[in-house]
């Protein structure tokens, strides 16, 4: 995403991905565990970090990244590490493929589709109140 800064021969832009990464997989990890209820048959925390990164990232490229002349190396940290951190496209993954197995045909085409289409209209969401934050 950006050039990278030398402080020392490391690679700055490495290690603020890295911490960005760590908060943003701690910050999933967190809202996994609030959410998280053993007699869960749909994985409604995966969906819920998946919707809030798209709108997240969407808002971030369109507004912050915008409206404020940060560095390369910060929006990569921001975008790359923190919210790719927290969204976990693995584990949607695996989780539809789990439900397949049990048989649970519809929820794993429903949380498919959930995941899909509520990303892109959360991206989209994202778009729309950073247009709204320019006009106000």
């Amino acid at each position: 995403m950006g050039q990278t800064k030398r402080n020392g021969g490391i690679e700055m832009v490495y290690l603020l991905v890295g911490a960005a990464g760590f908060l943003g997989s701690s910050l999933r990890y967190s809202i996994g565990v609030f959410l998280f209820h053993e007699s869960a048959v749909f994985p409604f925390a995966t969906l819920t970090v998946n919707l809030l990164g798209s709108f997240l990232l969407a808002w971030l490229m369109t507004g912050l990244f915008v409206r404020f002349s940060l560095p390369a190396h910060i929006k990569t940290a921001l975008g790359t590490g923190f919210v790719g951190s927290f969204t976990t496209f693995s584990t949607l993954s695996v989780e539809t493929v789990t439900l397949f197995l049990h048989g649970k045909i519809v929820l794993a085409v429903l949380y498919v589709a959930a995941s899909v289409f509520g990303g892109l209209w959360m991206s989209r969401l994202g778009f729309q109140v950073r247009k709204g934050e320019e006009a106000g």
